[in-house]
C-alpha cells in the first residue's frame, strides 16, 4: 500500500531503529504512556506545567473562554515568558551559558563568517532589560499597548521580543521578506503604535533596504506614532525627526544596569499575534498566550529535541514564521539551550553553509525544512561530506510532509546512519509540535517519511467528512479531537474575528479541530500527513494530492526536487504538470522527460501521468522555503502572477516561464 500513497515502494511495516540510541523502547510502552496521559488529561498537563516557575499558581487547568472553541490555559496563573526564558536562569547555574551564536552572512575569501557574536544568557538579560527600558519609559508602552517588529534575522529580533513580553506589550513579528503593503496590513490591524525595524541586511550577498520599504508601510499606517531603527549594515536611510529613532543612540540614555521588572500577566494574556497569509483573503492574525504556549513548548523542547545541557541547537527557520517563534526564541530559551541563529540564504557562498555552521559550532540537535533539504541534495554529497557531522546527535524536519528518499538523505549522509530523523507535524495555529516521534521520553521504531504518533496529551484522529475515523491507510482529514496548550488563544482565537476563527477551524467538522491537511494512520497508529488538503487535483474525476505525484517523481534516481500543479483540461478538468529540478550531473532531455512520464505511471498509475515536464534549475519558493505551486499554475494559465513578495528568487519564476514557452513553442511545430 505505502508505493500508491508515498511514492515509493515502501511498505508501512519497515521500521529503523536507531542503533544505541540510550532511550529506545517499544511502541506498546509509547502507546502506554500516550494512553495514560489521556485517561488523566488534567492531571497529565498539570504536572508539566509545574515543572516551570509560576509567578502565581493557577486554579485550574483549562476552561472555556466567551466563545465557544477558545480555551483559557492555566486560568488564574500569573508568569511572564521572558521571566521563564531569562530570570530564572540568570540566577541559576546558566548566567553566563552562551544563549546565542549569531552568524552574519557575509564571507571572507577563505569562506570565513566575518561577522560572529555571542551572547551568554545574562548578556541577553541585560539587553533586553536595556530595551524594555526604552520601550517603557521614553515610549510609555505598558501591558496591552501593541508594537510592529519588522527585523532580519540578527540578535536585536529576539531582543525586541522579549523585551515586549516582558512588559505585557502585544506584538506581531512580520517577515523581511514582506512588502510595505503586507506589513500596513499587518500594523493596521494589530493597532500596532511602534513600529521597530533595521536600515538593512544581507540576503545572498546583496543589500536589502529595509528601512525603505518600512518607510512606505508607515506612510499607510496612521496609528504608528514611533520607529526604533536597528542599524545593521551602516547604511544612509530617510530619518523622519520627531517619529523615527537610531537604538544605539537611545540606548546611550539607558544606564548598563537597567532592570525592568517583568510584568506578571495572566496565563491568557497576549503574548503575540502572527498573521498567517493564506492563499486568499485577509492575512489570519492567529492569537499565542503567555502560559499555555510556554508549556507545550516546555514539553516539546524536551520531548521531541531531547534538549540537553550541553547540546548546540540550530534551527534553520526565520524567526519571522512561527517556527522562528517557538523554535528559535522562546522555546530553547525556556530551556536554556545555546542556540544557532543564521542571518542569510543556506546556499551563499555555496552549497555548504549549513554543514560549515554545524562543524564550526559542533552542532549536535538540528531542525530544517523539507524543501531545504531537496534543493541541497541535488548538490551532491561531496557538499556535506566535507564537513565534520560527528557532534550531530538528532535531526528533526518541519514545514511540510518529508518524502522517503529526503529523510534517508539526512539520515544516511548528514547523520551518518546514526541519528534518529524525525518529522515533525504542527501549524502556526498549534503553537507548537503536536505530532512527531518523542526522543526525550521514548525513541520507537521509525519509518521514513512518517511523522510519527500524536504527543503525550496530545488526541490527534484522521477521519472522513463526517468525522468518522478511517480504516487504517486510507486517507482522510487530520483533525485534533480535544484542546491543548499553545492553541489560538483568548479573548478571540483569531485576532478580532472569532467568527472567522469558529468558521475555519471549527466548523468544517463540528466538534474537532480542522487542520486543513489530508493524513493516513497506518495499522500500528503512525500518521503520515500527506500536506493540504486544498492541494489536489481533480482528474478525471480522481482526487490525488501533488504531494503524492511530487514524492513519486523525488524518488526518481535522478530528480533532485519537484512540484506538480494541475493543467486545465476539456476532457479531464485537469491534467497533472510537473516542473522537475534534476541532480547534479543528469541531463534534461526529451528522453528523460518521457522517462519520468513512465516512472509516474508503474509508481502510482496511468491517471497520475504528467501531461508536460518541464525541467528548471530552480523552484519558485518563499524564502522560508515552501513551494509557490500558484505562481507555476498562473503561468500555465496565462493570469497575474499575483503577490509576489515572499518569493526567494524572481529568476525561478522566468525560468519556469521560458520552460512553458519553450514547449509550446515545440508542440505548435
Amino acid at each position: 500500500m505505502g508505493a500508491s500513497i508515498l511514492g515509493e515502494p515502501l511498505p508501512f511495516e519497515e521500521k529503523i531503529i536507531i542503533k544505541g540510541w540510550p532511550k529506545n523502547s517499544t511502541l506498546e510502552d509509547y502507546k502506554k504512556l500516550h494512553r495514560e496521559s489521556l485517561e488523566k488529561f488534567e492531571e497529565f498537563w498539570a504536572s508539566v506545567a509545574r515543572e516551570l516557575e509560576w509567578l502565581r499558581e493557577f486554579s485550574k487547568v483549562y476552561e472555556r473562554g466567551d466563545y465557544p472553541h477558545v480555551y483559557r490555559w492555566f486560568p488564574g496563573g500569573l508568569t511572564n515568558i521572558s521571566y521563564l526564558a531569562l530570570d530564572r536562569h540568570v540566577k541559576g547555574a546558566r548566567k553566563n551559558k552562551v544563549a546565542y551564536i549569531w552568524e552574519g552572512e557575509p564571507v571572507d575569501e577563505k569562506g570565513a563568517p566575518r561577522e560572529v557574536r555571542k551572547l551568554t544568557y545574562y548578556d541577553l538579560w541585560r539587553e533586553v532589560n536595556r530595551v524594555a527600558y526604552i520601550l517603557s519609559r521614553m515610549f510609555n508602552l505598558k501591558k496591552g499597548d501593541k508594537i510592529a517588529i519588522y527585523l532580519p534575522m540578527i540578535p536585536e529580533l529576539p531582543i525586541f521580543m522579549l523585551a515586549a513580553a516582558r512588559l505585557g506589550v502585544i506584538f506581531t513579528v512580520v517577515f523581511a521578506g514582506f512588502t510595505a503593503e503586507n506589513l500596513a496590513t499587518r500594523i493596521n490591524d494589530l493597532g500596532a503604535t511602534l513600529l521597530v525595524t533595521a536600515d538593512g541586511f544581507y540576503r545572498r550577498g546583496k543589500i536589502v533596504r529595509l528601512k525603505d520599504v518600512a518607510d512606505k508601510a508607515v506612510e499607510m499606517s496612521p496609528g504608528v506614532r514611533n520607529v526604533i531603527v536597528v542599524r545593521r549594515l551602516g547604511i544612509d536611510v530617510n530619518m523622519v525627526e520627531g517619529r523615527d529613532y537610531w537604538l544605539e543612540e537611545l540606548m546611550e540614555g539607558v544606564p548598563s544596569n537597567a532592570y525592568v521588572d517583568p510584568v506578571p500577566v495572566e496565563s491568557e494574556h497576549t503574548l503575540y499575534v502572527l498573521y498567517t497569509s493564506g492563499t486568499t483573503g485577509k492575512p489570519k492574525g492567529i492569537i499565542h498566550d503567555h502560559g499555555g504556549y510556554a508549556v507545550l513548548l516546555h514539553a516539546t523542547m524536551k520531548w521531541v529535541f531531547d534538549i540537553r545541557d550541553d547540546d548546540v541547537y540550530y534551527c534553520t527557520a526565520d524567526i519571522g514564521w512561527v517556527t522562528g517563534h517557538s523554535y528559535i526564541v522562546f522555546g530553547p530559551l525556556i530551556e536554556g539551550a545555546t542556540i544557532v541563529m543564521y542571518e542569510g540564504a543556506p546556499d551563499y557562498p555555496g552549497p555548504d553553509r549549513w554543514w560549515s555552521i554545524v562543524e564550526r559550532y559542533g552542532v549536535t540537535v538540528l531542525y530544517t525544512t523539507p524543501t531545504a533539504v531537496r534543493m541541497l541534495m541535488r548538490f551532491g554529497d561531496m557538499w556535506v561530506k566535507k564537513h565534520d557531522r560527528s557532534t550531530l546527535r538528532l535531526i528533526h524536519s518541519v514545514g511540510e510532509p518529508i518524502n522517503p528518499s529526503a529523510w534517508r538523505w539526512l539520515y544516511e549522509v548528514v547523520g551518518e546512519s546514526r541519528c534518529p530523523v524525525g518529522s515533525t507535524w504542527w501549524m502556526t495555529e498549534t503553537g507548537g509540535i503536536l505530532i512527531s516521534i518523542a526522543p526525550g521520553l521514548a525513541l520507537i521504531p521509525i519509518k521514513p517519511g512518517a511523522n510519527g504518533l500524536p504527543l503525550p496529551g496530545i488526541e490527534a484522529e484522521v477521519v472522513d467528512d463526517e468525522g468518522k475515523p478511517v480504516e487504517p491507510g486510507m486517507k482522510g482529514f487530520l483533525v485534533i479531537t480535544r484542546p491543548w496548550p499553545g492553541m489560538p488563544a483568548p479573548p478571540t482565537g483569531m485576532w478580532g474575528d472569532p467568527e472567522r476563527y469558529e468558521k475555519v477551524y471549527w466548523s468544517r467538522i463540528p466538534g474537532f479541530f480542522y487542520t486543513g491537511d489530508y493524513a493516513i494512520k497506518d495499522s500500528d497508529g503512525y500518521i503520515w500527513v500527506l500536506g493540504r488538503a486544498d492541494e489536489v487535483l481533480k482528474v478525471a474525476g480522481h482526487r490525488i494530492g501533488t504531494y503524492e505525484l511530487e514524492s513519486v517523481l523525488v524518488s526518481h534516481p535522478a530528480v533532485s526536487e519537484a512540484a506538480v500543479v494541475g493543467a486545465p483540461d476539456p476532457v479531464k478538468g485537469e491534467v497533472p504538470v510537473a516542473y522537475v529540478v534534476l541532480k547534479e550531473g543528469q541531463t534534461p532531455t526529451s528522453e528523460m522527460a518521457e522517462q519520468l512520464k513512465k516512472w509516474v505511471r508503474e509508481k502510482y498509475g496511468p491517471i497520475a501521468t504528467p501531461q508536460n515536464v518541464f525541467f528548471v534549475s530552480k523552484l519558485p519558493k518563499t524564502r522560508s522555503g515552501k513551494i509557490m505551486r500558484r505562481l507555476l499554475v498562473a503561468i500555465l494559465s496565462n493570469k497575474p502572477l499575483g503577490d509576489v513578495t515572499t518569493l526567494e528568487d524572481e529568476a525561478a519564476v522566468d525560468e519556469a516561464k521560458k520552460a512553458y514557452e519553450e514547449l509550446s513553442r515545440e508542440l505548435k511545430k
